[in-house]
């Protein structure tokens, strides 16, 4: 080729290659590109987190909820006494029910406010004045958010109150078709106030007796049920008068048991029991003895349990020994002219756990076997192990679940032995002379759900006295949380001594008593 050629070509190619732009670092439009997306993604994120915060916001009622959302009730079956009116002395004074209905506040809550969603919704159920007190019930609707329930609010006020004058002292969930309301104290009494259908019969009883027969046999007091409504005044004692209340529909009983009254008691309750009292007890017992003040603390669990003064009471201590590795105790307290309450417990000095409660006739008592189902040690896990204690004289003690054969128990030198049951199954304990003739039979109570651990106040070491009042004064908290995953507020330091479940019996009858304050799970008590 020659050079000419060359030139020509070199020229030609030059001249097209600088024709030819290549594109522009590109590396600064990449980052203008994503500023760009980043400026979007913070406002699609920013609206998002606005929606969700205007949502919380509203859910917690700090933002107001739109009239156009509607709120989510809370399953159920709406208030009770709906289509009622108003009962109690009050009942046509307009004026009065309308300045209640301004009193009625918000109710705060660990997760928000709870807000009346519409006060002329509010349906006064009863207002009017009961002994020492005035009194007015209402159901309000309360909103939580886009969360809506209805709640039954007490107030209350001194005699003759005016709606200003009414204060919150307590509320609860407004399905049943039951209200019921007490106070009082050991100085002034009290009240109690029973609020059912407008075609209910309702009968009030104050106290209780356990009778040789081995039953609660309760003290009926006259009380004028009308449209529903009874009242009746609560006498000053020291100890709370245990107002129950059982309300009929025809032949239907729709509510029978205790009215929490969070008595208050200035007093310093029982005093101890005497060292010589103890003594006296555990004479004739059998097995190994325990320290002197652990068992003080046992028996004086007993006595606050049963609500029996030890001053009225004979006690006797029957066994003792070990459980679980901890001292153990069985023993019995029978008031004077009644039945026979049989108590056993394991622990130390500062911490008790109840395994037993029953109430026995009292003719035979003693000379009944006794048994009781154990829980997993430190645990609540219903195990099928079972401890019989045989009554002196016995020879050999069987334990019979439903419909199973009877199976020996092997007994030691103090008549203790362990046995299996079917913690689901009913099962009774026998024992036999040495000539194998039948000495007597017990039931062996089933697990109470509520039967636990009870501890001391550090500064009630030894004293059970000191347990009682301090469970009376947590007694005093009035309000349950109302959202949904968190309500049923009362959370007792002592939940053996707030128990509501029947002291189980013998006997067989429907008749039982609740040893512990009575006290609704979704409610607290009012003070």
């Amino acid at each position: 080729m020659s050079a000419d050629v060359e030139t020509q070509l070199r020229d030609s190619f030059t001249r097209d290659a600088e024709a030819v732009r290549g594109p522009a670092d590109p590396w600064a439009a990449y980052t203008r590109r994503e500023a760009t997306h980043r400026r979007n993604r913070r406002l699609r994120a920013g609206a998002l987190a606005a929606a969700v915060a205007a949502l919380v916001g509203v859910q917690t009622n700090v933002v107001p909820l739109p009239g156009w959302a509607p709120g989510i009730a809370v399953a159920g079956h709406g208030p009770a006494f709906a289509d009622v009116p108003t009962r109690g002395e009050l009942a046509g004074d307009q004026a009065w029910l309308a300045g209640l209905r301004r009193q009625v506040k918000d109710i705060a809550d660990p997760d928000g406010l709870w807000r009346v969603a519409d006060r002329d919704e509010i349906h006064v159920v009863y207002a009017g004045d009961i002994p020492g007190r005035r009194l007015a019930i209402a159901h309000v609707r309360l909103r939580l958010g886009l969360i809506a329930v209805w709640e039954r609010v007490y107030y209350q006020g001194p005699p003759g109150a005016a709606p200003e004058q009414m204060e919150e002292s307590g509320n609860e969930g407004a399905e049943s078709p039951v209200a019921h309301y007490a106070y009082g104290d050991d100085e002034d009494g009290g009240g109690a106030l029973v609020v059912g259908p407008p075609d209910a019969e309702v009968a009030i009883s104050l106290g209780f007796v356990y009778s040789p027969a081995g039953v609660v046999e309760r003290r009926p007091q006259p009380v004028t049920s009308r449209d529903g409504v009874a009242a009746v005044a609560l006498p000053a004692s020291p100890n709370d008068p245990n107002p129950y209340a059982r309300v009929t529909v025809g032949d239907k009983v729709i509510f029978e048991g205790g009215i929490s009254s969070g008595w208050s008691s200035r007093g310093g309750g029982e005093d101890p029991l005497p060292a010589a009292a103890l003594a006296k007890a555990r004479e004739g017992a059998r097995g190994t003895p325990i320290d002197a003040a652990v068992l003080t603390w046992f028996v004086g669990l007993g006595f606050a349990d049963c609500r029996v003064p030890a001053s009225e009471a004979t006690l006797r201590v029957l066994w003792s020994g070990q459980v679980n590795g901890a001292a153990a105790a069985l023993f019995t307290i029978q008031p004077r002219g009644g039945g026979v309450i049989a108590y056993a417990m394991h622990g130390t000095a500062d911490s008790a756990r109840y395994d037993l409660r029953l109430l026995l006739p009292a003719e035979g008592a003693h000379t009944r076997p006794l048994a009781w189902r154990m829980r997993a040690d430190g645990r609540d896990d219903s195990t099928d192990r079972v401890y019989v204690v045989a009554p002196p004289g016995a020879a050999r003690v069987t334990v019979t679940a439903a419909t199973g054969a009877p199976v020996a128990v092997a007994l030691d030198a103090a008549g203790f032995g362990t046995g299996t049951v079917p913690p689901d199954q009913p099962a009774q304990v026998t024992a036999y002379a040495a000539d194998g003739e039948r000495i007597a039979a017990t039931p062996v109570p089933p697990f109470e759900r509520s039967m636990g651990t009870c501890r001391a106040r550090p500064e009630g070491r030894g004293s059970w006295t000191r347990v009682l009042l301090h469970e009376r004064r947590a007694g005093r908290e009035r309000r349950r949380w109302l959202t949904p995953r968190t309500c049923g507020a009362w959370r007792s330091p002592c939940r053996t001594l707030s128990r509501s479940t029947a002291t189980a019996s013998t006997s067989g009858s429907a008749t039982r008593v609740s040893c512990g304050r009575t006290r609704s799970a979704r409610r607290a008590g009012r003070a």
